[in-house]
């Protein structure tokens, strides 16, 4: 009889442990896909303000980091690169206009990870002529660190149709 008061005991030690592990690492889904659309919303802010102190917080300030611009030959690994690449944007594009028209974020089941896919219109004045990307699509990964969610890898297209338009 001590021994199955025993062992029953020790099973629901262990059943209360792990019940209490599952609450320790519970993922709030819903919470996580709003801080996340928080940081893109920021990210669509602050490139339209020429704001290079936000993107900043945004981007993860590491070596790997990778983003894919438009241009054939765009293809920024680290930090220091992207950092280049937008600073020489801000310069040289002004009254930036950014619209959201399409946006979809995914948090991973350990909530460390989030991908996103947006389709965007991109509006600027570049060397005083207005121009206009319609439907660029924006993808890419955020990554969660103590700091909150940094953007680790980004990929910018355009659609060949928005290309003529651009060119006119």
């Amino acid at each position: 009889m001590k021994k199955f008061i025993f062992i029953s005991l020790s099973l629901l030690v262990i059943l209360f442990s792990s019940c209490q592990q599952k609450n320790v690492n519970h993922v709030n889904i819903k919470n996580e896909t709003e801080a996340v659309k928080n940081v893109l919303e920021e990210y669509v802010m602050a490139n339209e303000n020429n704001d290079f102190n936000l993107i900043k917080q945004i981007w993860a300030p590491d070596s790997n980091i990778i983003l894919f611009g438009t241009n054939s030959d765009e293809k920024l690994i680290g930090w220091n690169n992207i950092q280049k690449a937008i600073k020489k944007q801000f310069a040289n594009f002004s009254h930036t206009y950014i619209t959201v028209l399409h946006q979809d974020v995914n948090i991973s089941k350990t909530g460390n990870t989030a991908w996103f896919a947006e389709i965007l219109n991109y509006s600027f004045v570049y060397k005083g002529k207005a121009r206009s990307y319609p439907g660029v699509r924006f993808t890419g990964v955020l990554e969660k660190r103590p700091d909150g969610w940094k953007l680790v890898q980004g990929h910018l297209s355009i659609p060949a149709n928005s290309v003529n338009s651009f060119e006119k």
